[in-house]
């Protein structure tokens, strides 16, 4: 089957729903295969420019969300009713590298680690100490001797277990007290069961295809956080373009190119997870706007759906100063555009927005 670049850029940002918008966060959020949500404003943020009419509350208070642990073991938004793909997918990948010998737990211990996660917030939401305590008492000292390195202290050794309690399906992320984090157990609000691996994975990657596609396994295993050699299996008998694979039926592609301008915050799920990253980033962008092409570290300019430059907010009280710094020549009109999409980020921000078309000297992760 032979497509132009053109065509996947503009069958991506409809299946991101940034051409064509979403009517609620679920449908964005599952249409993008969850939302990076490290930074939760970026996060918000993202599913908001997806959702028509939206702002960062809409997607607060949307209950079919669920923040949790996603690909590459990050912190996503997730449609709840998605957990038994997610979970059951997330589960059945290999191993990653053995902890260091002080870190590590036998298989057994691992297991009532995740047992013990799973019990203590079965009845509340508890802060990561009250979780700690719990832990423990359900364990033994074992768990909790101070052997994990972690911003110039020690964790208990329980803690390394988080991400495996949260893709068993036992652990997410509860409801704030102030600025205090809590978790709990998303079976309190509904109870499920992970799908089998097998089932879930070719799930998931039919998904990631419909989203992100064509791609290849080196792709998919780059988002997953896992090894092309366990992911190759799975493309077997999918239907090949000379960009990567697609879901098989799944041939849909727009016969006009994508126009217009977007502003994107941090991790958005677009730059992340579109390969290849030499044409999703072409030229001078990619070193600007990726760290050795790690994507997610820079807010990213889109221009005809293509990256082309990087962005800056700084917000004080209502006001939102919006400095983007464009590395392709920007027409009036492709200018009017860019000061709409600044008014829709500020609005989405709940502030009144300024922009600024300049260089911008500040870091990554300003």
């Amino acid at each position: 089957m032979e497509i132009t670049w053109p065509a996947v850029v503009a069958r991506r940002m409809r299946r991101h729903h940034l051409t064509h918008l979403a009517t609620n966060p679920v449908d964005a959020v599952r249409a993008m295969c969850g939302a990076h949500a490290q930074i939760l404003s970026a996060g918000e943020t993202s599913v908001a420019l997806r959702v028509q009419d939206a702002t960062r509350e809409t997607v607060q208070d949307d209950a079919g969300l669920v923040k949790t642990f996603g690909p590459r073991g990050t912190v996503h938004l997730l449609p709840f009713d998605d957990l038994p793909i997610w979970t059951g997918a997330l589960s059945a990948l290999p191993s990653g590298p053995q902890a260091p010998e002080n870190m590590r737990m036998t298989a057994a211990q691992r297991q009532e680690v995740v047992e013990a996660i799973g019990g203590a917030l079965s009845e509340a939401d508890l802060s990561i100490d009250e979780l700690s305590v719990e832990v423990v008492r359900r364990t033994g000292s074992w768990a909790g001797d101070l052997v994990m390195p972690a911003f110039q202290t020690y964790w208990p050794r329980w803690r390394q277990m988080i991400p495996a309690a949260a893709n068993a399906g036992v652990l997410c992320y509860g409801k704030n007290r102030g600025r205090t984090t809590t978790y709990a157990n998303p079976h309190r609000r509904a109870p499920f069961v992970p799908l089998d691996g097998e089932r879930a994975l070719p799930e998931l990657l039919r998904r990631y295809l419909l989203a992100y596609g064509p791609a290849t396994p080196q792709h998919f295993a780059r988002w997953l956080s896992t090894t092309p050699t366990f992911v190759k299996p799975y493309f077997e008998g999918l239907p090949e373009t000379e960009f990567g694979y697609l879901a098989p039926g799944d041939d849909d592609f727009p016969d006009e190119p994508v126009e217009g301008v977007h502003l994107l915050p941090y991790f958005d799920a677009y730059g992340v997870g579109c390969f290849p990253r030499e044409l999703v980033f072409p030229g001078k962008v990619f070193e600007r706007a990726t760290n050795r092409g790690q994507a997610g570290n820079y807010p990213l300019l889109l221009v005809d759906g293509s990256v082309a430059g990087v962005w800056h907010q700084k917000k004080s009280g209502r006001n939102l100063r919006v400095t983007v710094e464009p590395l392709v020549r920007m027409t009036r009109r492709r200018l009017a555009l860019l000061e709409s999409e600044v008014d829709r980020v500020s609005t989405i921000l709940g502030g009144k927005g300024t922009l600024t078309v300049g260089e911008i000297t500040v870091g990554p992760h300003a």
